[in-house]
């Protein structure tokens, strides 16, 4: 459906606002990919053996088992749609290397001048490509770094980056196998502006651990985002942060949810906030197919949907 391009460009400029510190570009680096990661609150820099964890720390590369591919597709508000491909591949004395497709869609525009003559259509549209490798360098520990190539358009013109990703893992076996995660997300520089000065990426530093309680079907996780935003005292430093769990129902059905208190700040209205911040969702195994499927709430502006559909090979 065709929009007004002022009207629609500016209510998306003002929604990814709200998720920013500074003016960074490229915000929609911040956006949750897979519809697991969605559904958990975006609580994935910890967690094993997941393709798309490459997104959240280059480190889980290297606790897949397996060749794996994952394509996934979402919806918002308007006519934007998000899009991701993932795949891994072991290459024995080097590591595991991954490979990402992160892709978001603003739709179509018209074009109107000053004089509020129609001049044609015209679309916006972000994408990102990486290619990561992780190694396990002892027994518990893991690392892994991530080279991306970003590009934005908007009808003729475009803007491009180069970034890197960086990330650790440690994990301790036991009762609780407890895994720690840290990881720098999109630091790196613009190649091409859209204007006369380069704009800052929207660098994060993240933290975050996973804990299977023992004789519980659960798999938990507290991450904690943006530590490298300055503040005030360490619990404003701590308000970035995101919750969530995951239920083994059976050996092929899993039921997930989530929270994310830097969302729930965001999309406060006046002084309500409805369920945003809020997300659930599950999977379910059928054959040699994982579907995944996720719900998260943007309180008062509407609710987003993914879908992501994963396969060894």
């Amino acid at each position: 459906m065709k929009r007004n391009f002022i009207f629609t460009f500016v209510f998306f400029s003002a929604f990814n606002f709200l998720f920013s510190e500074g003016n960074p570009t490229y915000l929609f680096l911040r956006s949750d990919i897979s519809a697991r990661a969605t559904a958990m609150g975006g609580s994935f820099v910890s967690m094993k053996g997941d393709p798309n964890g490459m997104f959240y720390n280059p480190a889980a590369l290297s606790t897949i088992a397996n060749r794996t591919v994952s394509v996934g597709l979402g919806n918002a508000f308007l006519d934007a749609t998000y899009g991701h491909i993932s795949a891994n591949y072991l290459v024995e004395n080097i590591g595991n290397i991954g490979f990402g497709l992160q892709y978001q869609s603003y739709g179509d525009f018209e074009e109107i001048d000053a004089n509020e003559n129609i001049l044609g259509n015209f679309s916006v549209s972000d994408l990102a490509l990486s290619i990561g490798v992780a190694k396990y360098f002892t027994e518990n520990i893991s690392l892994g770094i991530t080279s991306k190539f970003i590009t934005s358009n908007i009808a003729q013109y475009q803007s491009n980056a180069i970034a890197f990703d960086g990330g650790v893992l440690y994990y301790i076996p036991g009762p609780n196998q407890l895994t720690f995660g840290l990881s720098f997300l999109h630091f790196g520089t613009q190649l091409k502006n859209y204007s006369n000065t380069n704009e800052p990426l929207p660098f994060d530093l993240k933290a975050g651990m996973t804990i299977k309680p023992e004789h519980l079907p659960l798999e938990l996780n507290i991450n904690f985002h943006r530590l490298n935003v300055e503040q005030n005292n360490i619990l404003e430093r701590l308000k970035y942060f995101s919750i969530g769990g995951e239920f083994t129902l059976s050996k092929s059905l899993r039921f997930r949810f989530g929270y994310n208190n830097e969302k729930r700040k965001g999309l406060k209205l006046g002084t309500k906030s409805g369920m945003g911040g809020f997300s659930f969702g599950g999977g379910v195994s059928v054959k040699e197919f994982l579907i995944d499927y996720s719900f998260s709430s943007l309180g008062a502006i509407g609710s987003m949907n993914r879908i992501t559909i994963s396969s060894n090979f």
